[in-house]
């Protein structure tokens, strides 16, 4: 029985011709649109992340406390709420940072007769005021202290990367779902073309006795096998894409986005695209209609 169906669906395959390819082609190129667009937003989602980890809110004193008084300005500071964590930079510690991040230009800053840095307080926002509303209402009440000069930090190049992820989700779903439905309808035009050709030898088949799902089986399978053939090689597309590419997008991806390197669909991601291929082409199996004889 099962041999049976197999061979069927592959002899369905053949007397699909050239509109069985075109529905193969067509799956492959909408996992492919939506497979390139979810990657550029998986890469997009890690930036999102690490540049919220990043994100630090500085706030510049207007003078120096003295040493008995720091710890209670501290506290006042992180009773503002929204705060993670925060780090006190005397006055002599942001000297020390500038000369080391100057290097071998730092004798300028040698030559200054006094200390023109101000003291400051780094602060990590908690997740709750990561957001740009929660920024800008932590900034707001850091910048009512009497002692803050003021303050700087900002989530908007955040915001920007993270609209802009939602954004290629969007276009992606939408491309891919427009040539997944190209994709659909050329399956059923595949199938239903093999059930007109071969109308009369299922009509022989139900006198015989075969049930409809007998018959309709092979028309399924025909359709499954047509989606992954497209999802495989739209993924191997796209793995051979990502490593011919990967050289030259590393190292933008550093200077722009601060990411070390590119992500890729893990296995599960792969198995789900491989998925989507095999549900486009079964559905577009089940949806032809005909193959009764006149």
């Amino acid at each position: 029985m099962l041999t049976f169906v197999i061979s069927e669906a592959l002899s369905n395959l053949r007397r699909g011709g050239r509109v069985a390819v075109s529905a193969v082609l067509l799956i492959t190129l909408s996992l492919a649109a939506l497979g390139a667009f979810w990657v550029l937003s998986l890469n997009l989602g890690r930036a999102v992340g690490e540049w919220r980890d990043r994100l630090r809110i500085v706030v510049y004193l207007r003078e120096e406390p003295p040493p008995a008084a720091l710890g209670e300005f501290l506290q006042t500071v992180e009773a503002v709420g929204g705060v993670q964590r925060l780090r006190y930079v005397s006055k002599a510690e942001a000297l020390r940072t500038l000369r080391q991040q100057l290097g071998g230009q730092a004798s300028p800053v040698e030559q200054l007769p006094t200390n023109p840095l101000p003291p400051s307080v780094e602060i990590t926002p908690s997740p709750e005021a990561s957001t740009p509303e929660g920024t800008r209402a932590l900034i707001q009440r850091l910048s009512a202290l009497a002692e803050v000069e003021e303050v700087q930090g900002g989530t908007e190049w955040v915001e920007w990367l993270a609209q802009l992820q939602g954004l290629l989700q969007v276009i992606g779903l939408a491309v891919g779902a427009v040539l997944a439905l190209a994709a659909i309808l050329t399956v059923t035009t595949a199938t239903t073309l093999v059930l007109h050709a071969r109308r009369e030898e299922m009509e022989i088949m139900r006198l015989v006795g075969a049930s409809e799902m007998v018959i309709r089986l092979p028309l399924f399978l025909q359709g499954l096998a047509q989606g992954l053939v497209g999802a495989a090689v739209a993924v191997g597309g796209l793995g051979l894409a990502y490593r011919f590419a990967l050289p030259t997008l590393e190292p933008l991806l550093a200077v722009t986005l601060g990411l070390p390197r590119a992500a890729f669909f893990s296995p599960a991601e792969i198995a789900l695209l491989l998925s989507g291929g095999a549900v486009l082409g079964a559905v577009g199996g089940l949806m032809a209609k005909g193959g009764r004889a006149a």
